[in-house]
C-alpha cells in the first residue's frame, strides 16, 4: 500500500483542507495520504472534507501543536 506524505505545517485555514483535497484527487483507491498540519482548525476541517468527498480517516495523532492525519482514498462508485 502506497502512502504519500504531505507537509502542511505552518499553513492556516483554509489552505490545509484545500491542499489535502488537491492531493487526494491524485491518488488511486486504497492509497493513503499522511497529512501533517499545525493549524488547530484542521482537526475540524480535514474530517469534514473527508465526509464530503467520501474518503476515510484511518487515524489522527497529536504531537504538541502538530496534527497528523492518515487518510485512505475511497473507492470510486458508479
Amino acid at each position: 500500500m502506497t502512502t504519500t506524505k504531505l507537509d502542511l505545517t505552518g499553513l492556516k485555514c483554509p489552505l490545509p483542507a484545500l491542499k489535502t483535497r488537491k492531493a487526494l484527487k491524485g491518488l488511486q483507491p486504497s492509497e493513503r495520504l499522511e497529512v501533517h498540519c499545525t493549524d488547530p482548525l484542521a482537526i475540524i476541517d480535514i474530517p469534514n472534507l473527508l465526509n464530503e468527498v467520501g474518503d476515510s480517516l484511518v487515524a489522527t495523532e497529536r504531537d504538541g501543536n502538530r496534527i497528523v492525519f492518515l487518510i485512505e482514498k475511497g473507492h470510486v462508485t458508479t
